[in-house]
C-alpha cells in the first residue's frame, strides 16, 4: 500500500467532506454524500487484511474530525474500523467487485456505522442531535449511488489496479 498517497487522499477528501460536501444540500434536507465512507469501503474491498485495518482505524479518525457533532473522538473510530475490518474478512468470502455489490456495501456500512457510532456517543454524553432518516437512510443511499463511479478513480489514483495484475500474472506463471 502506498501510504503517502493513502494520507494525502484521506486528508482532501475530509477537507471535502467537511467544506465542499458540506455545500451541497440535496431537496433543501442537507442530505449529502459521506466521502469517508466511500473510502472505507474502498479501502476495506481493495486492501491487504493488515493495510485494510489501519486504513479502516484511519478513515474512521478523519471522520471523528471532520464531523465535530459529537464534541469527543472515538465513536466513527471504532465504528469504522470494526465494520471495515469485519467488511474485508466478508470480502475474501464473497467477492465485491461489481457496481451493485459495491454500492450495496456502502449502504449497508453506512447504516451500521451511523447506528453505532451513535450508540458509541449515547454511552460517552448526551447524544447530539440525530436525525435517524436522514443519517442512517439517506446519507448511505446517496454515497452508495456516487461511491461505486468513485472506485475506478480511486484505484488508479492509488496504483492498485496494476498491483492487483502483477499478483495475478505472478500467481498464474507459478501454476
Amino acid at each position: 500500500m502506498r501510504w503517502f498517497r493513502f494520507a494525502v487522499l484521506v486528508l482532501v477528501a475530509a477537507i471535502l467532506q467537511t467544506t465542499f460536501v458540506d455545500m451541497v444540500w440535496i431537496l433543501n434536507a442537507n442530505i449529502k454524500p459521506d466521502l469517508l465512507l466511500i473510502l472505507l469501503v474502498f479501502f476495506a474491498v481493495r486492501c491487504e487484511p493488515t493495510d485494510a485495518v489501519i486504513a479502516s482505524f484511519a478513515i474512521g479518525f478523519a471522520a471523528d474530525l471532520a464531523s465535530p457533532a459529537t464534541g469527543f473522538m472515538g465513536p466513527r473510530i471504532i465504528s469504522f474500523g470494526v465494520f471495515g475490518t469485519l467488511l474485508n474478512d466478508l470480502h475474501n468470502v464473497i467477492s465485491i467487485r461489481r457496481l451493485p455489490y459495491q454500492a450495496a456495501a456502502i449502504f449497508v456500512m453506512g447504516i451500521v456505522t451511523a447506528i453505532a457510532s451513535h450508540l458509541l456517543a449515547y454511552l460517552r454524553a448526551e447524544p447530539a442531535a440525530f436525525s435517524v432518516a436522514r443519517q442512517c437512510f439517506w446519507q448511505p443511499a446517496l454515497s452508495a449511488i456516487i461511491g461505486p463511479f468513485l472506485f475506478l478513480p480511486l484505484a488508479w489514483l492509488m496504483r492498485m489496479d496494476r498491483l492487483r495484475r502483477r499478483r495475478h500474472a505472478s500467481v498464474a506463471r507459478t501454476r
